[in-house]
């Protein structure tokens, strides 16, 4: 990666967006905070048994007369569905936020970059020893169950490792990649390769196992029980905190190293911490919902088109809130209402991403030109 290439237009640099929010930025805030309450609702309310939206919310709030069944549904199925596919989507969107101005590429991710295949080796390493014998936690989902050695926090630091692994060796090939293709492809290529070694594991394994863990591969939020909430809850709360904090030394970044050090910015650090926070969020989230492709890509740029600005201290929140509300409405899309059948989330993410994906594309001036 370069610093600032001279010469070349502050609005024509990676990252940069002209300031046009002025004062609607809060505005915009407080309209995707209102969205996220109206999916909430909606997703708890949607599903193979519909209940009735006034009922949901007397049901989430505590009030109405009591009806067992019903609030076994809500408290117990379709909450902690909500909150994952919440936690889920402002975790992802975050993820790719990070991803996006470390390498200076509008197209990169966690997913594409083969961050979420590094991830999912780690849940496939705990998986494979799981069925191997030793302690065996098994993670109930709407498409099917993974043994986990270890429990839950054992598959989320493995998650984390093997997403930092992947990324950091990302990192490494990009200071020798010449355009940002070849950037995507190096990517691509490392989690084709990570992901034949998954394949190489689940051969040797058991074949029950090795088909749960395919299923599981698909992606779901249908997996997490109420008790395993506050460990997803706590990680991806803990890297939004982060992120928040580095707002300012992570807007140097955008405008290249030179740039960065100049304002007094530990380039290095900075960077090393960027990418923990982000191995760590796509880990935690692959961990408990399987590797979710796009959301990592398309939400920092739907953030960035509402508020207008690429400034991280506005666009930290609206990445967080509009990964809510594009992690609830494919929560939702997934689950359709009394169809008593669950679409793998993966299905649903790529009809959202993949536009987006392909808007990016048209619209960049810099895909065949350097690397960042």
């Amino acid at each position: 990666m370069t610093g600032t290439e001279p010469g070349v237009a502050l609005r024509d640099r990676p990252g940069w967006s002209a300031e046009r929010s002025g004062g609607r930025a809060p505005l915009v805030l407080a309209a995707l905070g209102a969205g996220v309450l109206v999916l909430f609702a909606l997703a708890v309310s949607t599903g193979s048994v519909v209940i009735p939206l006034g009922r949901t919310v007397t049901a989430l709030l505590g009030v109405g007369a009591p009806d067992a069944r019903l609030d076994l549904l809500v408290t117990d199925l379709r909450v902690p569905r909500a909150v994952t596919a919440l936690l889920a989507g402002a975790g992802l969107g975050a993820a790719g936020l990070l991803t996006q101005t470390l390498f200076r590429n509008p197209l990169a991710e966690p997913y594409v970059l083969g961050v979420s295949a590094g991830a999912g080796l780690g849940v496939a390493l705990v998986t494979t020893a799981g069925a191997a014998g030793t302690a065996t936690v098994f993670a109930t989902g709407g498409l099917g169950a993974v043994p986990v050695a270890g429990g839950r926090l054992a598959t989320v630091a493995a998650a984390a490792a093997g997403a930092g692994v992947v990324l950091g060796l990302v990192l490494l090939l990009s200071r020798f990649a010449r355009s940002v293709t070849a950037l995507l492809v190096i990517g691509v290529m490392l989690g084709s390769v990570v992901t034949s070694v998954v394949g190489l594991l689940l051969v040797w394994t058991d074949p029950r196992t090795a088909q749960q863990f395919l299923m599981w591969g698909l992606g779901s939020v249908d997996g997490v029980a109420r008790g395993e909430l506050p460990v997803l809850a706590v990680v991806v709360a803990a890297g939004l905190v982060v992120v928040a904090l580095l707002a300012k030394p992570v807007d140097g970044l955008l405008l290249g190293d030179d740039y960065a050090r100049t304002a007094g910015v530990d380039v290095a650090r900075v960077r090393v911490v960027v990418l923990l926070v982000a191995a760590v969020l796509a880990g935690a989230v692959t961990a408990f919902c399987g590797p979710i492709g796009f959301v990592g890509i398309a939400v920092p740029h739907l953030a960035r088109a509402a508020v207008g600005t690429s400034r991280h201290r506005v666009l930290v929140p609206a990445t967080a809130l509009t990964g809510a509300l594009v992690g609830l409405a494919c929560a939702v899309v997934a689950h359709p209402p009394g169809a008593g059948t669950v679409i793998p989330l993966n299905v649903v993410t790529s009809l959202v991403g993949a536009p987006v994906v392909i808007a990016v594309l048209l619209r960049s001036r810099r895909l065949g030109g350097r690397a960042w």
